[in-house]
Formats: structure tokens, sequence, C-alpha cells
């Protein structure tokens, strides 16, 4: 989306948490909830009515809160499902027009070969693609906030990949966060990853699943399995 572009990840991760906590405030109102906001998957969170960059103290508290930028949160107290107050998430992420969009994208875009009208789907969606980026078949890239999603020059992510960008935890909890993918990565088949930092050159091994084991993977680094052992005849 054009709001995006142009942006630092760090500005990115400020401006998609005060839509979120924005959406936050007005539906809890509606409901008769309380939201919370938290920098950690279990810590203590701030109830996102304290958060509202629409007043004064609000604006004060959140530039306090969203300093520094955290790569991740974790939004709670949407209720269960059987509450008749309860809060989807999804609703509370994105308005309806935006998540059909968004799903028809992806939809389309898995049937697609790793070609430059792939990207530009992507980059339309809000994700940010580098140059000569190859996405393979297949390949699911979260259409929760594609936004959140960064690829760099000359990057391979193979068929059946999952890229996810948030992780719904049940009893009206989530949290979601940032994916950056460094450039001249090589992604194999079906590698799985949450928010993560992947620096440049990096190598993953078919079928290997990142997070959240990993958190950041330095520049130069093969990830992988160790590779079976091989009985020899003689």
């Amino acid at each position: 989306m054009k709001k995006y572009r142009g942006k630092s990840r760090e500005e990115i991760m400020r401006l998609v948490t005060t839509e979120i906590i924005l959406r936050a405030i007005k539906i809890g109102s509606r409901k008769g909830r309380t939201i919370f906001i938290s920098k950690t998957a279990g810590g203590k969170g701030v109830a996102v009515e304290t958060l509202n960059p629409n007043t004064i103290d609000g604006r004060e508290n959140l530039q306090k809160f969203l300093t520094p930028t955290k790569r991740h949160y974790t939004i709670f107290g949407l209720g269960h499902a059987e509450e008749k107050n309860a809060i989807s998430w999804r609703v509370l992420n994105l308005p309806l027009g935006r998540r059909v969009l968004l799903a028809f994208q992806l939809i389309l875009s898995l049937f697609l070969k790793g070609t430059p009208l792939k990207n530009r789907l992507y980059r339309w969606m809000g994700a940010q693609i580098g140059q000569g980026v190859v996405i393979m078949q297949s390949v699911w890239l979260d259409h929760f906030r594609p936004e959140l999603i960064s690829i760099g020059e000359n990057t391979l992510i193979g068929a059946f990949s999952r890229l996810t960008v948030h992780a719904f935890e049940g009893g009206g909890k989530f949290r979601y966060g940032m994916i950056d993918i460094g450039a001249n990565c090589t992604l194999g088949a079906g590698t799985g990853m949450g928010p993560i930092k992947i620096e440049d050159e990096v190598r993953v091994l078919p079928d290997t699943t990142l997070s959240p084991y990993f958190v950041k993977i330095k520049a130069g680094s093969v990830v992988g399995w160790n590779p079976p052992s091989l009985s020899r005849p003689d």
C-alpha cells in the first residue's frame, strides 16, 4: 500500500501498531471490552484506551510505549469465541473490505510462478520486495499484514514455503511481528518461519522450520538439519 512505501521498517511497525490500537479502542468500546497490548508474549499489558493517539495524554503514552519500537507485539483481552461480546482477531486487525481483497490476492499468488508480475502483486499487497527476488509457486506469504514482510534483492523463496507474521494463540490472544529477509538468500522449498530477521547471504535447507527456534540468523549462515548418515557396503 502507498502509505507504507518509502518507510523504514521501524516506521512501518509503528504505523501498523497504531492502526491496530485505534481499531481496538473503537471495537472494544462498542463491545464493552478492555483490550491490552504487550511488548512480550506473556508480559503485563497496557490498556489500549491509554494509548489513544487522538488525545494529548494518549499520544504521549503511545510515543513512550513505542520507544524503542519492538519487532513484535501481543494483543489480548478479546474474549473466548463463545462469549457474546467476544472480538475476532481478524476484525480487530483490518476492515472487511481489506481482508477480502488480501485473501483474493493471496489465492491468486499461490498459482503464479516466480515472475516480476508476482513481485508486483506482492508489492501491491504491501510487502517490500527487492529487485531480482524469485518467489516460487504455492508460497504462503501471510495476508494478515503483508507490509510486515521484507525480502531483499536477489533472494529466492522456494515452493511451499510459509512466511507468517502472526499467530493466534486462542483465548482472545494473538501476536504479530516482522519478517525481514536479507539480500542474496536462498530459502529451500518448504521453509517455515514466523517473525524473524535473516541477514544477507543466508542459505536455508529444504523443509526447515526457523521460528520459533531462531529470532535472528547472521549473514552467511547455512541452516538445516544434520544430514543423514551413510553406511557403505565395504
